[in-house]
């Protein structure tokens, strides 16, 4: 991960802050891809972005529980001078209404492994101990993600290369 786009993290507060923001921005992805999926009636995919979001509230929820009274800033805003979406969003622009629950899970795998890249970079760099400490305990957890999703991939196989044609698709008019 290149270290231009990651906000510099000074202290165990910082982290805690970062560290909601990204799981809240997750989550907050995740819910809209839900929203799409049923839009376009794909509801098992809906149904997957659901529980993925759910899952990463409860993360969110944890952090600020771990944060205790540091708290981890509610500003809403930009995570720091993040010049990009933060690392676990998912990439709203790949969605597709047709993809399968295994194009999903590929994106939700790409996404649990920039966190766990940030982490796991944080954790290697020349910062406080305590930081280092708490980065790689994030990291540990999004190691567990990444292995979920793979399981997950393991569970829903590519679909067949030879996709049928979209009976709607806005070219065909």
């Amino acid at each position: 991960m290149s270290g231009a786009n990651v906000p510099p993290v000074t202290s165990v507060a910082a982290l805690y802050g970062i560290a909601h923001r990204i799981e809240a921005d997750a989550a907050e992805r995740y819910a809209m891809l839900a929203d799409q999926m049923e839009t376009h009636n794909n509801l098992d995919l809906a149904r997957m972005f659901r529980d993925l979001a759910r899952a990463e509230r409860l993360h969110a929820d944890k952090i600020r529980e771990l944060a205790g009274a540091i708290g981890v800033g509610d500003d809403g805003g930009p995570i720091g001078p993040w010049k990009a979406d933060s690392p676990e969003s998912v990439d709203l622009y790949a969605a597709r209404y047709d993809m399968s629950p295994h194009e999903a899970l590929r994106m939700a795998l790409a996404a649990e492994e920039r966190a766990l890249a940030f982490y796991t970079d944080l954790a290697a760099s020349k910062v406080d101990r305590t930081v280092r400490d708490l980065a790689t305990s994030f990291a540990a957890e999004e190691r567990e993600h990444v292995a979920l999703c793979h399981r997950l991939l393991e569970r829903y196989p590519p679909a067949s290369a030879a996709r049928p044609g979209d009976p709607d698709a806005p070219g065909d008019r």
